[in-house]
């Protein structure tokens, strides 16, 4: 199923309503094991939603109730994932305090450092 494009921004209704209105629900014969039966019953389900362009198949179970009420959870799973929209990224500077304990570790680190160099008398 290739990708759909959105008809429009988010936010999406969650309401079970609103959904079971705007998404188109194909029905089709499962996939995997199941033997002869499987190849009689159309349990599986396949909801689009338009305005979103979201895809969802369900063929977990037998009952293809029960895969309605999967496909819409997961739906509605996409759709909450859609809407939520990132908080906005405060850039921070660190305080004068903060840049002046980071120098005065590196001096002290600076030194001893220097201390296991040579010794310029022993040459």
């Amino acid at each position: 199923m290739p990708a759909r494009e959105p008809q429009r921004p988010p936010p999406y209704s969650l309401d079970r309503d609103i959904l079971e209105r705007e998404v188109e629900v194909q029905v089709f014969r499962a996939s995997g094991p199941g033997g002869q039966h499987v190849n009689r019953t159309e349990s599986a389900l396949r909801l689009v939603h338009p305005p979103s362009g979201v895809v969802v198949i369900a063929q977990d179970s037998p009952s293809q109730f029960r895969n309605r009420e999967t496909a819409f959870r997961r739906l509605a799973e996409r759709l909450e994932r859609l809407n939520r929209v990132p908080k906005k990224r405060v850039p921070t500077r660190p305080s004068l305090a903060s840049k002046k304990r980071r120098i005065e570790g590196k001096k002290l680190r600076a030194g001893t450092k220097q201390l296991r160099g040579r010794v310029r008398g022993d040459e």
